[in-house]
């Protein structure tokens, strides 16, 4: 097999909520359409993720996760998973698999949703950046 995962969702993936300004996120594809049901009032179409305003709504969305059989890790400190790329670079395979961008004047700086998808993004141009990016 070649490592690649199929749409259906594979019992024990992790999921990772990331702290980003004063709300909670996580992006993730549910094969499941039920469990994707379940999470809608959350989902930010605009942005392709799940956000979470405070605590209490990360609390029961992780529990309601792991109930389904995720296995869900908190974030606060993003400076792992945060790339940049030149601002005139291709970014969209990065942007596919980032949970928040912004743009400044000479690069775009992107939250990865996974250690896996950094190093994609530094497989395609990007590098390793300490840069916050900020929620709009």
């Amino acid at each position: 097999m070649s490592g690649q995962k199929s749409d259906a969702n594979v019992k024990g993936d992790k999921i990772n909520v990331f702290k980003i300004g004063d709300m909670w996120c996580f992006k993730y594809f549910f094969g499941d359409r039920e469990i994707f049901m379940g999470l809608s009032d959350y989902y930010n179409r605009t942005k392709y993720r799940f956000e979470l305003k405070d605590v209490g709504e990360r609390n029961k969305v992780m529990k309601y996760l792991e109930e389904k059989g995720f296995e869900t890790v908190t974030i606060e400190d993003t400076s792992e998973y945060t790339v940049k790329i030149d601002r005139f670079k291709k970014y969209a395979p990065i942007l596919k698999n980032s949970i928040d961008s912004t743009e400044g004047e000479k690069e775009r700086v992107f939250i990865m949703k996974d250690l896996v998808s950094v190093e994609e993004a530094i497989a395609t141009g990007a590098e390793k950046s300490s840069e916050k990016t900020s929620t709009t």
